[in-house]
């Protein structure tokens, strides 16, 4: 596995919609914003391009109000898609295909449904995959559990939010680092 490169890195935010915000775990979801939120402002800092899909907004509702800020800090792009994978969106597949990432950092909701089917499609691809634990949910725990095994099957990395931002800085030191622990704690 390569170190991760800000450069060569596309963070892919998942559906973190209003209507879809009550119905998954109320923990797992609180974590999910807290990571996704940390990631956004490592994207902002240090260039990562950002992509962020709404699934059907006109029913499940927008981007849930705390992560459109980090979003349009980050330059994120936002995709309406129908579809459960991400790359099944013709625009993020032609961003994916612009950017030609080495590696795609995944967070967002459902992790067993258009988390799983995204990552499953990045890999097929041939694309180095990133998945933080704590940033994903579901509507049950176990459906979370059981997508980190898929992704691990699949030949994805699944690690935490903090293991992807300190590979982006490499160093405990410099202004990025200080206003990204901020966060950690």
């Amino acid at each position: 596995m390569d170190r991760l490169e800000p450069t060569s890195t596309l963070l892919l935010v998942i559906d973190l919609q209003e209507r879809l915000a009550p119905a998954i775990e109320p923990r797992a979801f609180e974590r999910t914003l807290k990571a996704t939120d940390l990631l956004l402002s490592a994207a902002e800092l240090l260039g990562v391009r950002v992509v962020a899909t709404e699934q059907y907004p006109k029913g499940l509702g927008p981007t849930v109000p705390s992560i459109l800020g980090p979003l349009e800090k980050a330059r994120a792009e936002r995709v309406e898609k129908t579809a459960c994978s991400a790359l099944d969106a013709p625009r993020v597949a032609a961003i994916v295909g612009e950017v030609a990432p080495r590696a795609v950092v995944v967070v967002g909701v459902e992790a067993h449904v258009c988390v799983y089917q995204t990552v499953r499609d990045l890999r097929a691809r041939g694309l180095q995959v990133h998945v933080p634990h704590d940033g994903v949910g579901s509507r049950r725990e176990e459906d979370r559990m059981a997508a980190l095994g898929l992704y691990e099957r699949l030949g994805a990395f699944v690690s935490t939010s903090e293991s992807v931002v300190f590979d982006w800085l490499r160093k405990a030191e410099g202004e990025a680092f200080k206003a990204l622990s901020k966060k950690m704690r």
